[in-house]
This record gives structure tokens, sequence and C-alpha cells, in this order.
């Protein structure tokens, strides 16, 4: 059973999630997991400016995905930052050149999932992954979140994000906080829950 971790980060934090997604993934017998990123869009001057260039280094070596390996998985753990309540325009152009996959049907009965990082507490975690997860359901998928089984979004000891709808994680307006263990606790079982109803359904 494939699973693929499909993300884009500026800063890195949603790419520190993708890797606990996919720890979490990883500890579920016979998933095979892949973890790769969509192409930046924006030209060089403008992440220099946006101080991203240097963050970006980290994950450079990630592998950057096609739209067939949407086809190729059984299940897609999608993770992009929050622009606006809506995911980063790098993801949607991505997603936008998946007709071809709609037509034919490709995506029907996958496993689909989201998670999602902001600068603020309130910043549009919860509206990004419902948004997105319209698109997944025009393509078929089974959608699935983040149940309440994973306690530590009950939290108030704590800022913290993660909802039943997915993971997700507060970066700060300058992007200075990292996400907390909480959050990547979050993630790992958002990966866990997901690889184990995809392999169920690939079964």
């Amino acid at each position: 059973m494939r699973l693929l971790v499909l993300f884009y980060s500026t800063y890195g934090h949603v790419h520190r999630m993708a890797l606990a997604i996919a720890e979490g993934a990883r500890q579920v017998a016979g998933v095979d997991v892949a973890v790769k990123r969509v192409p930046e869009t924006l030209p060089p001057q403008v992440l220099q400016a946006m101080g991203a260039v240097e963050a970006q280094k980290a994950f450079a070596e990630v592998p950057m995905a096609t739209v067939d390996d949407l086809a190729d998985a059984d299940a897609v753990v999608f993770g992009t930052p929050t622009r606006f309540g809506n995911m980063a325009a790098q993801m949607r152009q991505f997603l936008d050149a998946t007709g071809g996959l709609w037509a034919q049907g490709k995506l029907v009965g996958k496993v689909g999932s989201v998670f999602v990082s902001t600068a603020t507490q309130h910043g549009g975690q919860e509206s990004t992954i419902l948004s997105f997860h319209t698109t997944l359901l025009h393509h078929g998928m089974v959608v699935v979140g983040l149940p309440y089984a994973f306690a530590g979004q009950t939290r108030i000891d704590e800022i913290t994000g993660g909802s039943p709808y997915g993971a997700s994680t507060i970066a700060g307006g300058k992007g200075e906080r990292l996400p907390s263990e909480n959050e990547l606790a979050a993630a790992r079982f958002q990966g866990h829950h997901v690889a184990q109803i995809a392999r169920k359904l690939s079964a």
C-alpha cells in the first residue's frame, strides 16, 4: 500500500509536519511512504525578499511531485500553509493540473487527508482544511481527518493547533514558532490513522 505525503512549505513549518505525518504512517506494517513537494511558483527575488531562501534549503532535496504520483498512491496526505483562509497558490496550481486524473476517475476511492500551518492561532486552520476537502471530494476521494482519539487536541494548557479536520501548527507572524511536540504528535497520529484506513480499503 502506497501513501504519499505531498506538501508545499515556505519557511519549513509544513515540511516538519510532513515528516511527522510520514513517521506516523511508517508505523503501520505494509505501508510504503513517500514524501514529495509541489513546485515553487514564486520567483527567486520574491523568495529572497520574504526571507524564505535559507529556510527552503532544508527541504531542497525533497523530490518534486508530478500529478501522476497522485494516481500511483493509495492515500495522499496534503500539507499546505494557509493564505487568507485557503490553501497556498502553489498547492492550488498543482491541483488545478489534475483535470486529466479527474476525467479518468483516477483518484476515486483513494484516501485523502490534509494538514496545515497558519501564522496566527485563528488564521484559517479549519477553513483551509475544509475548503481543501472540496477538491478531494470532487475527485471522489475518501476524506479522513484527525479524530478526538488524539486527545492532544483537547489541551488547554498551551496554545496548540489541531482540530478534527486535521493536524495544524501555528508559525507566528514572522515564522518564529516551530511546531510544538503536541502538534507533531497530532501529525504522527494523523499519518498513522490515514495509513491504517488506507490499508483496510486497499485490501
